[in-house]
């Protein structure tokens, strides 16, 4: 098994995390796991690849071994990544590749039949991006005996209080967004295409810092600009910025998979007094935010300290605040565990980590501002060094 690729993961820690599951597990009675999620995968056995466009998961006995199951040429490569001997790395068949008549889930289900106990129910990731119906079907099909039961992110749950060394990870994470996003401020000039300015930031997020390079993000820079800015999620054209339009960037930092995502606003030219002042109010907000942050106090209640800022000066944000992150593949680099919203009743613990995200997308205009941070016993702990303020460029 080689070394080349692996991730600098103590055994010990790899131990601990497949503990915790079990743990969990035996809470709900589950006598094996199917773990799909590629960023669960990466958590438990360190693999990596970008292979989770077709089938693959983790089965995870209650008293066994896990097994990881993939394409075979695929299987091949988790040897390079994962923690696993090569006896519980198992490859189906290329001409079961995207087929409409089999499914691989039909011989991973069949494989891994002798893994579960009697019958005992089965966890599965039923939210996870690409566990998809047909594999559901297949797998039913092919477990006879034994119940589908939605595990509800119960793996994502056991990853969200950091380790010592993901904090580590998250904190390298965190340089490199920095980096990037002072590229992007420093760059953004009208004239300038949007693709342009997208291929700098691209190659800082690769290109990291002097110590650590840069991994791929699991999205990609968003930049809605002008009127456009006054919603989230969009990416960029090839159109040039202009002088009198803002724009919203939200990128994010990689390392290890680890993720910090950090989000800023520039403006070309002289801000109209409306931004101005929801800038002000956004940054008051976000210390406000980041005072609440702390162990013993619920998601709801950061929110909550957050809102009474903004209801002050007749502001309403209707969407949450901010959201657990740590390890993160294509499509989220969210752990879809804790958000930042009215209701939240998880209490904090230190070594959580979270994108605290204050967008204000209006009517044909809008601001973002966000930081990536770590819960610490004492508080809370940025991760990014960068003003929390509207950037002006004329």
């Amino acid at each position: 098994m080689s070394d080349v690729l692996k991730q600098a993961v103590p055994q010990e820690e790899y131990s601990d995390r497949l503990r915790r599951v079990r743990v969990a597990m035996a809470a709900r009675d589950f006598g094996a796991l199917v773990v799909t999620d590629p960023a669960n995968l990466f958590y438990l056995t360190g693999y990596d690849a970008w292979s989770f466009y077709t089938p693959q998961c983790l089965v995870i006995p209650a008293d066994a071994e896990p097994h990881l199951f993939a394409r075979a040429m695929d299987a091949a490569g988790a040897t390079f990544t994962c923690n696993l001997r090569a006896e519980q790395i198992h490859g189906y068949p290329e001409d079961l590749v995207q087929r409409p008549d089999v499914h691989p889930f039909d011989w991973i289900a069949a494989a891994a039949r002798e893994l579960i106990p009697g019958d005992a129910d089965v966890g599965i990731e039923g939210d996870s991006h690409f566990f998809s119906a047909r594999a559901y079907l297949a797998l039913a099909a092919g477990l006879p005996g034994h119940r589908l039961i939605d595990s509800a992110e119960l793996v994502n749950w056991v990853r969200l209080v950091k380790s010592p060394h993901e904090l580590g990870q998250l904190r390298i994470a965190g340089r490199i967004a920095e980096q990037a996003m002072r590229i992007a401020l420093d760059q953004l000039r009208p004239g300038r295409r949007q693709c342009d300015l997208v291929a700098e930031i691209l190659a800082a997020q690769a290109i990291g810092t002097p110590e650590h390079g840069g991994d791929y993000p699991a999205i990609v820079p968003m930049l809605p600009t002008g009127e456009a800015a006054g919603t989230p999620h969009l990416t960029w054209t090839d159109r040039p910025f202009r002088t009198g339009e803002a724009t919203t960037i939200e990128l994010a930092g990689a390392f290890g998979r680890y993720h910090a995502p950090l989000a800023r606003t520039v403006m070309l030219g002289d801000p109209p007094q409306r931004l101005t002042e929801t800038a002000k109010v956004v940054a008051e907000g976000m210390q406000a935010a980041l005072g609440a942050i702390r162990p013993g106090v619920s998601g709801g209640a950061v929110h909550a300290a957050f809102n009474a800022v903004i209801a002050a000066h007749g502001l309403v944000k209707e969407s949450r605040i901010g959201y657990s992150i740590g390890i993160g593949y294509p499509p989220d680099w969210g752990e879809r565990t804790v958000s930042l919203r009215p209701g939240e009743t998880t209490v904090l613990t230190a070594g959580m980590a979270f994108h605290v995200i204050l967008g204000m997308w209006m009517d044909g205009w809008g601001y973002e501002l966000s930081e990536p941070v770590v819960v610490t016993p004492a508080g809370v702990e940025r991760l990014t060094d960068l003003p929390q303020e509207l950037t002006i460029r004329r």
